[in-house]
Order: structure tokens, then sequence, then C-alpha cells
């Protein structure tokens, strides 16, 4: 039988374990998605966490990088982790899920993504289909 991908979510953490930060964000009432340059699917904004960076600040920063967001309210809402056997050689890794309430972006995108959408409607084409529905699921429960 194949390993899969875990999700698990988690109220508290060591901060030092948090590697991830991922931001569901809207706009108007709308999911905010971004698509990177290389990939042709579609994904809830977030990233890496820097060395010595707040993962609050690592929240900023990719949301601002990920889809240009000026104006915006952060919301923290729970811990995640993922295990994949793919990925961290099947470790578990450990994120931190936001809400993000968009209202202003930047007029055009400065890093990898090549494009945003705005849109009442989730992606069919996801870049991680074992794990954003489900972050999207559990944060959909808190808003």
């Amino acid at each position: 039988m194949a390993e899969t991908t875990k999700v698990q979510f988690y109220e508290h953490i060591q901060d030092e374990l948090l590697q991830f930060a991922v931001i569901l964000s809207k706009s108007q009432d709308n999911y905010v998605f971004c698509k990177h340059k290389d990939r042709d699917t579609w994904e809830i904004p977030g990233g890496r966490r820097e060395p010595g960076e707040a993962i609050l600040d690592t929240a900023r920063r990719e949301l601002y990088e990920e889809t240009g967001a000026l104006d915006f309210e952060l919301t923290p809402i729970c811990i995640y982790s993922v295990t994949a056997p793919d990925n961290f050689d099947g470790k578990e890794s450990f994120g931190m899920l936001y809400f993000a309430d968009i209202k202003r972006f930047d007029t055009e995108l400065h890093h990898e993504i090549e494009k945003i959408i705005i849109t009442s409607q989730l992606p069919t084409r996801w870049t991680y289909p074992d794990i954003q529905p489900k972050l999207l699921e559990k944060a959909s429960l808190h808003l």
C-alpha cells in the first residue's frame, strides 16, 4: 500500500518548528489564488520561513510577494503539519495557517508569481492537491 500525504492540525507547537506560513486570502469576499511562473496550477499564497524571521513576518512577506497585497488584515487560524513520503524524507513539517482580508494590491507582481485570480470559485488544478483543499476546509471552519 502506497504512503499518502497526511495533514494534521494543532493548537500549539514550539515556534522554532514552524517552517511555513500559508495565507488563505480574500478580497471583497472572493478568494485570492496565485500561479507560479513555472507551473500551470493554482495555489494558496504562502512560503518558507527565512532564518531569524518571525512567522507572522513570513506571512506578511509571502502575502506581498505572491499576491502584491499592500493593505490587509492577517488573522492566525491554526498550526498545521504535513507528512508526505516525497517531502522532508517523510518527516512531519509544520506551518502556520492564516487568513488575510486584502483591501489593496500593488499594480504589478515583482517575484516568482506570474498572476493572481480573485474569484468566488475554487481552483480545479491545485499545485498541492493533497494539502491545499484540507487547509481551505479547516480555515473555512474559523471564518
